[in-house]
């Protein structure tokens, strides 16, 4: 089933553009998350020569090697896109697409990784001012379903809430669909980290992401989390990035300005998909026999919202929640040039939020919505 993945005109409008030299084009995302397929369908509709290259065989490896980046004229002489799929996998990579950069600027350079920790710190500093970087997550809502009823959105959430919105997950059915959760749960989730990071304990890397996976929608400390786990803050806390730089779960801080009120030093952290969350502590069930439905309804409004923002490139938006010492609370925040829009997420639609007065009176807010799943779409997407 060919799905258009929101980023993919963006891509295309780059890929095609004539003017100047080409900025190698870096992709980020998760394993598992269609990366490749993306890459394949811009190269099925553009005109342009192209070469697809997996950079996870050995022999690709060797060709783009840095002692072998001064050879290449003859692979890249007749291309106007070259491709390397799973780029982190050679050596030096970032010097080696920096002299494909400079050494053929009419060259359109796209380079895939799945381990962003990995990738970016080897071609952050040789591909400066050269590269632009682009991120791919599972799917969105309305990647995947861009027309329907609000009864067919209340059906499609029944299957959402519960398997999540990976490719090879949310394609099939609900009997195939938990086996290929469990596949990219057990064998791809942590493959980077434990492969890139060589680290010594891997237990507890799984240990804080079930603790974190039972704590959505609540305030994290950092503190009871290194006792329940027994290790040091610091190691909680390198842990939680590596996490989200593998693109596994997010973090959302508080908003904290004016008010004496207001709890600063404390974060959220969410799963970019519910269905990992959900394999994760093993709660699969339907949503009928659920008892976390809020916090899943809030972690999948939110994730939803943070790719939306990734892939219509507002940088301008900041991210936060808000709260008070006395449980006044706004579930995100987003400020643009001073001015707030506020959301809080409900799965009943009779449980209708109100915005805080003390918020409301402190600062200007353009706009305040409940989203529930018969608004999500027209309100949040």
């Amino acid at each position: 089933m060919l799905i258009t993945r929101h980023i993919e005109d963006r891509l295309l409008k780059r890929i095609e553009d004539s003017q100047g030299a080409k900025k190698v084009i870096i992709l980020y995302g998760a394993r598992q998350v269609g990366k490749t397929t993306l890459i394949k369908q811009l190269l099925d509709k553009t005109k342009k020569r192209s070469e697809f290259f997996n950079c996870d065989y050995l022999d690709v490896q060797s060709l783009f090697s840095w002692e072998n980046a001064g050879n290449l004229a003859g692979v890249v002489k007749n291309l106007d896109i070259l491709v390397l799929d799973e780029a982190q996998r050679v050596k030096n990579i970032g010097l080696v697409l920096k002299i494909l950069y400079d050494e053929y600027p009419h060259l359109q350079v796209i380079a895939s990784g799945s381990s962003s920790f990995y990738l970016s710190n080897q071609v952050n500093e040789p591909l400066t001012g050269r590269k632009i970087i682009y991120q791919l997550f599972p799917f969105s809502y309305n990647e995947i379903f861009p027309s329907g009823s609000v009864i067919d959105t209340r059906r499609n959430l029944n299957s959402i809430l519960r398997w999540g919105l990976y490719p090879s997950v949310i394609t099939m059915d609900d009997q195939t669909a938990p086996e290929n959760l469990k596949e990219i749960s057990s064998s791809y989730l942590f493959k980077d980290i434990l492969e890139f990071q060589h680290l010594k304990k891997p237990e507890i890397l799984l240990n804080l992401l079930k603790l974190l996976a039972f704590q959505i929608g609540n305030e994290v400390s950092y503190t009871e989390l290194s006792v329940k786990l027994r290790v040091d803050q610091t190691v909680v806390q390198r842990y939680i990035q590596l996490l989200e730089d593998n693109f596994v779960i997010f973090r959302l801080p508080a908003f904290k300005r004016n008010l004496r009120s207001e709890i600063m030093k404390s974060r959220k952290i969410y799963f970019w998909d519910v269905g990992i969350r959900n394999e994760v502590i093993q709660q699969l069930n339907p949503l009928e026999f659920r008892n976390d439905l809020g916090a899943l309804w809030e972690n999948f409004c939110m994730a939803e919202r943070m790719k939306q923002i990734h892939y219509q490139d507002i940088n301008s938006a900041n991210s936060y929640f808000w709260r008070t010492y006395t449980q006044k609370e706004i579930d995100l925040i987003e400020e643009t040039n001073g001015t707030f829009r506020e959301f809080a997420f409900k799965w009943s639609a009779s449980k209708k939020a109100s915005l805080a007065a003390d918020f409301k009176k402190n600062y200007e807010v353009t706009e305040f919505e409940t989203i529930t799943p018969e608004n999500f779409r027209e309100k949040l997407l």
